[in-house]
């Protein structure tokens, strides 16, 4: 087994939406997770006690998102407020890190934000979220981002999957040359993540890994729904077994390298 820096990176955050997802990730061999809720959203700041739970109980690393609502990247003053509240409750629970992501309203990043949340959150390491695929010039973003030390990035490539976007990645790879992490991420799955790590040149994946749980409800009301949710008898959980499978793949692949 080789030793170098690549193996010894090489890895899955798993994108968990709750204490029982990220115990999944934990049990699959996850090295961390992204921590966030409403995943149909692409993630929001989960609860305290989701994050007290899991701090508390896991010895994987626990990043969560700090996104107040589901839509854009650009915040309303009272939005980066609670940003800054949040940040400073996951410090309160020695969390590993967190993810942010703030653009302004001519797609660049908003680095001077930005530099205020990275600030407030030392000691914690700050990644940045698939904002950057929203951004108006991923090759600049890579810059601006690099240049406000955050230690990785996660993105698609700028497409609706990280395996259409794979070319755009490895160029991304590239020109990040070791100075911040590329973490593909969207749409990734067992199936794919051998062609995703030979086109791209990646060596950590994220993906949410899960899986739809019926309800147990023996009485269902089907006349009324709570939300715009298709079904609301199931909900989905990060599954171990997707995540083993995913963790296996990325070993065998990047160790043959």
């Amino acid at each position: 087994m080789k030793s170098d820096p690549i193996t010894q990176n090489a890895c899955l955050e798993v994108c968990a939406n709750s204490y029982a997802s990220a115990l999944a990730a934990q049990n699959g061999g996850a090295k961390r997770v992204e921590f966030c809720d409403n995943l149909a959203e692409g993630g929001t700041t989960p609860s305290y006690a989701q994050i007290a739970l899991a701090k508390k109980n896991l010895s994987i690393e626990v990043w969560p998102i700090i996104r107040p609502r589901g839509g854009d990247f650009l915040y309303s003053d009272i939005e980066f407020e609670l940003m800054k509240e949040d940040i400073k409750i996951c410090k309160s629970l020695s969390c590993d890190g967190i993810v942010i992501g703030i653009l302004k309203a001519d797609g660049t990043i908003d680095k001077e934000r930005c530099a205020e949340l990275i600030e407030l959150a030392k000691p914690m390491e700050v990644a940045f979220h698939r904002a950057f695929d929203m951004s108006n010039d991923m090759d600049q973003a890579l810059e601006d981002l690099i240049s406000l030390n955050i230690k990785r990035v996660l993105t698609s490539g700028g497409a609706s999957s990280a395996i259409l976007g794979a070319e755009k990645l490895a160029q991304l790879v590239k020109k990040a040359n070791g100075r911040i992490t590329i973490m593909p991420g969207a749409g990734i799955n067992e199936d794919n993540i051998k062609n995703l790590i030979d086109q791209t040149g990646a060596t950590q994946f994220h993906a949410s890994a899960k899986e739809f749980v019926p309800s147990k409800m023996e009485f269902r009301n089907t006349e009324t729904k709570m939300g715009s949710i298709e079904d609301e008898y199931r909900y989905e959980l990060t599954s171990e077994t997707k995540v083993k499978a995913l963790v296996d793949c990325i070993n065998m692949v990047v160790n043959l390298k």
